[in-house]
Formats: C-alpha cells, sequence, structure tokens
C-alpha cells in the first residue's frame, strides 16, 4: 500500500477552483471544516456543492463569495438558525440553489456510488419539486409495473470531502464502535471521482487491523488523507467534542450584521495555518469543556 499522508494545505492545494464539491457531515457535525477554512485562505473559488443536509461549511463558503451553486436538502445551522451568507447569496442571485427532498438527494449520491446513469424514486410525485431540477430530474414509467417515477442524475462530483475518526497513512478510515449516525458519508465516499478525507487521529496500520470491521472507507478509495485535530470545530465530531455553542452564537451575530470579512480575519485569513486557527478559537479550558468524556 502506499502512503497517502499529506499536510492540510497539501491536500487543499489539489482542488482547483470551479470544481464541484461533495461535502460530508450533517449540519453541524462532522463536516471538514478545516479543509474548507484552507480553500477559502487559499483563495479558491467558483464552487458547486453538493451535500445531504448542508450547513456550516456551505455558508463559510457563501461568506468568501466562493460558491456558485448547491444542490442539497437543507441548508442552515440547525438550533443555531439561518446560513445567513448562503441566504442572502441565494437572495441576490450569486448562488442557484437546487432543492431536492433527502429520499431523491440519497438516491442521488447511491446512483453516482454504483456507477448508474440514474436512480428511480417515487419521493417528488405530488410535488412541484421536480419542475424546479429539470436538468436533474425525468419523468420516466416502470417498464414492469407501468409506475410514473422520477429519474434522478447522480450526484457526481470532482472531490468529495470528509471529516473522520481515525485512519492509517494509507487512507484506511475506521469510525468508532459508539458514534452518531453516519449519514451518508460512506456512500458519498465511494461516489467520489476524488477523495479526501481529514480525521481527527492518524494511528499505526496494526491499529486498523485489530478491528477491520470498523473501516468504513478502504484505501483503494482515497487519494490524499490529512490528520487535523479539531478539524470539525466549531462542529461537532462525534465520540470526540462537541459543537462550540459560544463560537457558533458569536459567528451567527457576525453574520447577521454582514461582518464575516471581520470574523475571517480572526479565524481563516489572518491565521496562517490550522494549528494557529486552534490557538485563535480554543483555550485549554475550552478544549476540556467541549472533549467528550
Amino acid at each position: 500500500m502506499k502512503s497517502k499522508l499529506v499536510d492540510l494545505e497539501t491536500a487543499a492545494s489539489l482542488i482547483p477552483s470551479g470544481s464541484s464539491l461533495t461535502i460530508g457531515g450533517s449540519i453541524i457535525r462532522r463536516s471538514p471544516v478545516a479543509l474548507i477554512r484552507e480553500l477559502i485562505r487559499q483563495e479558491k473559488s467558483g464552487f458547486t456543492v453538493l451535500a445531504y443536509p448542508a450547513g456550516f461549511t456551505t455558508d463559510l463558503l457563501a461568506g468568501a463569495g466562493a460558491v456558485d451553486r448547491v444542490e442539497a436538502v437543507y441548508e442552515g445551522l440547525f438550533q443555531f438558525g439561518f446560513s445567513y451568507n448562503f441566504r442572502r447569496g441565494v437572495e441576490s442571485g450569486a448562488i442557484d440553489m437546487r432543492d431536492f427532498d433527502e429520499v431523491s438527494m440519497a438516491a442521488r449520491f447511491r446512483a453516482a456510488a454504483a456507477g448508474l446513469p440514474f436512480m428511480p424514486t417515487d419521493a417528488m410525485l405530488g410535488t412541484g419539486m421536480a419542475a424546479y431540477n429539470p436538468e436533474q430530474v425525468k419523468e420516466i414509467t416502470c417498464p414492469f409495473t407501468g409506475r410514473r417515477l422520477h429519474a434522478v442524475e447522480p450526484a457526481a462530483s470532482d472531490f468529495t470531502l470528509l471529516h473522520g475518526y481515525i485512519a492509517d497513512e494509507y487512507g484506511n478510515v475506521q469510525f468508532p464502535v459508539s458514534r452518531d449516525a453516519d449519514d451518508l458519508d460512506p456512500v458519498m465516499a465511494k461516489a467520489a471521482n476524488r477523495l479526501i478525507v481529514t480525521v481527527e487521529k492518524i494511528v499505526p496500520h496494526r491499529e486498523i487491523l485489530k478491528n477491520p470491521n470498523l473501516t468504513y472507507i478502504p484505501h483503494t478509495w482515497v487519494e490524499a488523507v490529512v490528520e487535523v485535530p479539531f478539524g470539525a470545530h466549531p462542529l461537532s465530531c462525534d465520540g470526540y467534542y462537541d459543537e462550540d455553542e459560544e463560537h457558533m452564537e458569536a459567528y451567527q451575530e457576525l453574520m447577521k450584521e454582514e461582518r464575516f470579512a471581520e470574523y475571517a480575519e480572526k479565524y481563516i485569513t489572518g491565521p496562517a495555518n490550522h494549528a494557529e486557527y486552534l490557538s485563535a478559537a480554543l483555550t485549554p479550558a475550552r478544549v476540556f469543556d467541549l472533549s467528550v468524556r
């Protein structure tokens, strides 16, 4: 096996402006926030974002003016409220938003993972959603039953970006036994044209071999793996740390007033790297408060 271990800066440099990005995690859980910050730091832009429930990472990209289109089932910050940057982008016409129900978006990712040209679904029947997505949704008739269905286009993107738990240097990524839902990360990983994974910790390969059944992303799918402790902060990472409510509430107050540049200077473009971000965002006491014990 070949080592795929790189640093955060190198991983972000692999992603050119204008790429389509599938971003894993769920709203305020286990999303690759450190990698998105590094993309903004490197002044990458023009992205199309595909997500299941999108959230904080998409709002960061919207604040930086780095996203042109979003295809997802939801965009918001859960208990923290609206995604103000994203909302302003859609209202101004700067962001093209394509809205899907959960079943249909999951079907799109599964079609991409299986290498199929489409996936059938009946979830949008009786709604107006298909009419607003004519490029990705076509009405068909089942050849076996004659039922009316929709065929949805695969959610294939240039890159899938995930944040996980532990991995070895070869890119074998494992989840812990005790965790929250895995959402669609394994499906998104399989659907990737190119897959980059950040994890909380890189462990020796022998540790992976002790529990091979916990490996949900094998090394053969991965192009690059990065060790990024607190890589989802200020979001949560199951079993490691909870979301940073203090940080998120402060973020929202700034975003309401369209003060993204001020936030970015302190936490994104000001810090030279992830280590400097952690110094700015987390005191030792805050690390202790957020850590799952």
